[in-house]
């Protein structure tokens, strides 16, 4: 195995970081499950519901971590298609482009971002092995 450079480690970690993050972020909408007026089973079982996505990115995670290039391409995939959907449902609650755009830059750029930087992790790596002849 070589030995990665600072540059190279530091390019490693931020997609795996900024990831876990972003999926914790994402996790703290699911909290809206809990409220008065149910049980706490059903209440338990909102929350599970609630947390899919999570689970789900969570699953493309473990795969970027080990196929960076595959998993770089899927996590921009998913924040780009995610874009229009995110951006029409707060515009239709607020009325608002500025607040519909920050609502954007908090819930699917970081996906975007982590899958650019796994792609650039990917290709870091591939550009500093030493070639084998």
């Amino acid at each position: 195995m070589y030995k990665m450079k600072r540059s190279i480690k530091i390019i490693h970690w931020l997609p795996r970081i900024l990831c876990i993050l972003a999926i914790l972020f994402i996790s703290i909408f699911a909290l809206d499950a809990f409220g008065p007026g149910s049980t706490i089973w059903e209440q338990l079982g909102a929350f599970l519901i609630h947390l899919i996505p999570s689970f789900i990115l969570v699953l493309l995670l473990v795969l970027a971590w080990k196929k960076e290039l595959i998993g770089g391409i899927i996590f921009t995939l998913i924040g780009l298609a995610t874009s229009p959907f995110v951006f029409m449902h707060n515009y239709g609650m607020n009325h608002s482009v500025w607040m519909s755009i920050a609502v954007l830059a908090f819930i699917t750029l970081p996906f975007v971002v982590v899958g650019i930087l796994f792609i650039t992790s990917h290709y870091a790596k591939k550009k500093a092995m030493p070639s084998v002849s």
